[in-house]
């Protein structure tokens, strides 16, 4: 007689969690000067992901001797596949209508992710994930993460069944735990301080630790052998432990940065460890975890949560695109994309997901049955026929695609290309003359030096007209200046180097606000600070007063600092970060603001469509601005 499988407990805490997951990543991506950890919320889900297949695949084995493969992953295939075609295709349509410049690679896009695969096609495009300013952003960044649970559940169970038949379960616990080491090991292995961490973020093996971990416990947890009634004692712990695990993990999520070190250096492997306790505490049928996260709320985002992950970049990159001032009312226009995101995640729902998982197609058409027959027939072949027909003529219309869309795009990454080209081998120049020198020491046959040579120059009347006169760019000639920043000033660094020939500028794109003090540790360990700090970061994250005061202590009271302000308006944090300069400059009188913000928000035709990197114009006077305010503050 045939062994029957039990159905598995519903365990409705999981919804609360899968609440978490979600809604820590749309806020991260909303503002990261916040939810700087929100990121996190996919691993997450992966936990969870590793518990509940390997936990389905050792049940059927337990109690049958084998696992329906076949059965198992046509209901991959129907959870999957529906929703996640129909974001693809549908974006791909508004692309076509709307976006075009976003067509290139569409294709390979596409197939990338019907394959899950779309992680590896990320890696090797060098597809950043922090840099969110370019105005060909691909509204599919995020379904790196897809790609990398479709790889678990496609090829996992056929791994762990054959593995079952190998060798014990005990053998397979201590392979999972070195697997998860291994992967830790790796992650933080691969971090380079100062380097874009895109790779290690999309990476299957620097990502296989949260998977292995939920694995790990499906062995020692089973949902099968999890008795209601315990020792109160016993109870009283658990709770304890995932109120603490709890406590760890959104604290960890307000504040973890993506780019920081700690991240990749134990910080994910921590989390998913903190994230593997709770899964196990919730799971439990005696908690009161399970019962605290196990609400109407709850259970409607947790059940929502795929078409929220799926939806969410797409609308935002969409919204961003046609609204450029996003920074002038961050709050309302976060709350619209929200109210966009719900919207269209729940259509994709009850319209798609949830008739599936039934099995039910009847809910799909007794809602439709509603309409009048003649809208319903209309609506179903225009809808269809639309999606269909622009999405895939999108998809066909990419794979002859050579030359990029966008010209003026193409531009600014060829000119951030040859700047930072540029930028490195004037570097190593300086660098080699280069001596610590706390202050400017000037002598008066210097002076002298200076106004001979600018009465030897013709005047630059465009210098002059920016408020530079021959003699300050004959000092400026002279002057050592370190510049530290992201692809601002990568792509407006031709100008400074005209006018600081003996500028260090060091500057890579996607570059966070706490990269200047690893970089300032950095250069004053081989001691080559020069007198004259040049700052432009804060345009892809915040700065907070902390950062500024230590890159204030490393360089020390006798060196000038400059910040710059940042012109981002499409970003929420813009006006938070400048008010926070403002406040520091008031309190250091080594601080200096060189408020680029209020002469750019001027002159919207310097800049390119992205509204943050400046045109061949834009850039001439971003470098005039710098150098009118530093050869102002220093008067010899």
């Amino acid at each position: 007689m045939k062994a029957i499988v039990h159905k598995r407990r519903y365990i409705t805490g999981f919804n609360g969690l899968r609440t978490l997951g979600v809604v820590g990543v749309i806020l991260y991506h909303l503002n990261p000067n916040i939810f700087a950890g929100g990121y996190l919320g996919v691993l997450i889900f992966l936990g969870l992901t590793g518990y509940l297949i390997t936990d389905q695949i050792l049940r059927a084995w337990h109690h049958t001797g084998h696992f329906d493969l076949g059965n198992y992953y046509r209901k991959r295939v129907k959870r999957l596949y529906p929703a996640l075609c129909t974001m693809l295709w549908g974006t791909c349509a508004y692309i076509v209508c709307f976006q075009r410049n976003l067509l290139q690679h569409l294709g390979a896009i596409v197939c990338s992710n019907l394959a899950n695969v779309f992680n590896f096609w990320e890696i090797n495009h060098g597809q950043s994930y922090f840099e969110r300013f370019a105005n060909n952003e691909s509204p599919f960044n995020h379904l790196w993460t897809l790609s990398l649970q479709g790889q678990f559940y496609f090829l996992s169970p056929i791994i762990l069944l054959l593995l079952l038949h190998l060798v014990s379960e005990r053998f397979i616990k201590y392979l999972l735990l070195l697997l998860t080491l291994l992967s830790a090991a790796l992650m933080a292995a691969l971090y380079k301080p100062h380097v874009d961490p895109s790779r290690i973020y999309y990476g299957s093996d620097t990502r296989l630790f949260s998977l292995t971990w939920g694995m790990l416990l499906a062995f020692i947890w089973p949902t099968n052998r999890l008795r209601a009634h315990i020792d109160r004692s016993v109870r009283y712990f658990l709770d304890i432990c995932g109120g603490g695990c709890l406590i760890c993990i959104l604290i960890l999520m307000l504040n973890l940065s993506a780019e920081s070190p700690a991240a990749y250096q134990g910080g994910m492997f921590f989390f998913s460890f903190l994230t593997t306790v709770l899964i196990a505490v919730v799971a439990h049928p005696s908690s009161l975890w399970n019962k605290l996260l196990t609400n109407p709320v709850f259970n409607w985002i947790g059940q929502l949560s795929y078409g929220l992950y799926l939806y969410q970049f797409p609308i935002m990159i969409f919204f961003e695109s046609k609204v450029k001032n996003i920074a002038a009312h961050p709050y309302f226009y976060a709350l619209c994309e929200i109210v966009l995101i719900l919207i269209v995640s729940a259509i994709s729902y009850y319209f798609i997901e949830r008739p599936l998982i039934v099995n039910n197609w009847g809910i799909l058409w007794w809602r439709f049955w509603r309409y009048p027959p003649k809208y319903r027939g209309l609506l179903t072949i225009g809808v269809v026929s639309f999606l269909g027909a622009m999405g895939t003529g999108g998809i066909i219309q990419s794979l002859y695609m050579k030359p990029p869309i966008n010209v003026t795009q193409g531009h600014l990454e060829k000119n951030i290309q040859h700047n930072r080209q540029l930028n490195s081998k004037n570097n190593q120049k300086v660098i080699s003359k280069l001596k610590t020198a706390p202050q400017p020491s000037v002598s008066k046959a210097q002076i002298k030096k200076w106004h001979l040579r600018a009465q030897q120059h013709p005047i630059n009347q465009e210098y002059q007209k920016m408020g530079i006169s021959q003699y300050n760019l004959q000092r400026a000639q002279d002057l050592s200046v370190l510049a530290i920043g992201d692809s601002v000033m990568v792509n407006g660094a031709d100008g400074l180097r005209q006018i600081f020939p003996n500028m260090i500028i060091n500057a890579e794109v996607s570059r966070q606000p706490q990269a200047a003090i690893d970089i300032l540790q950095d250069y004053r360990h081989k001691q080559i600070l020069p007198a004259v700090i040049v700052i432009g970061l804060g345009t892809n994250g915040p700065v907070n007063p902390a950062q500024i005061q230590e890159v204030l202590h490393l360089v020390g009271p006798k060196r000038q600092v400059f910040w710059i302000t940042v012109h981002v308006p499409t970003r929420s944090w813009e006006q938070a970060v400048n008010n926070t300069l403002k406040k520091q400059i008031q309190q250091n009188s080594n601080l200096y603001l060189i408020d680029w913000q209020k002469v750019a928000q001027q002159h919207p035709n310097w800049f390119y469509a992205d509204q943050v990197h400046t045109n061949a114009q834009g850039s001439k006077n971003y470098s005039f601005v710098i150098a009118q305010k530093i050869l102002q503050t220093i008067k010899y």
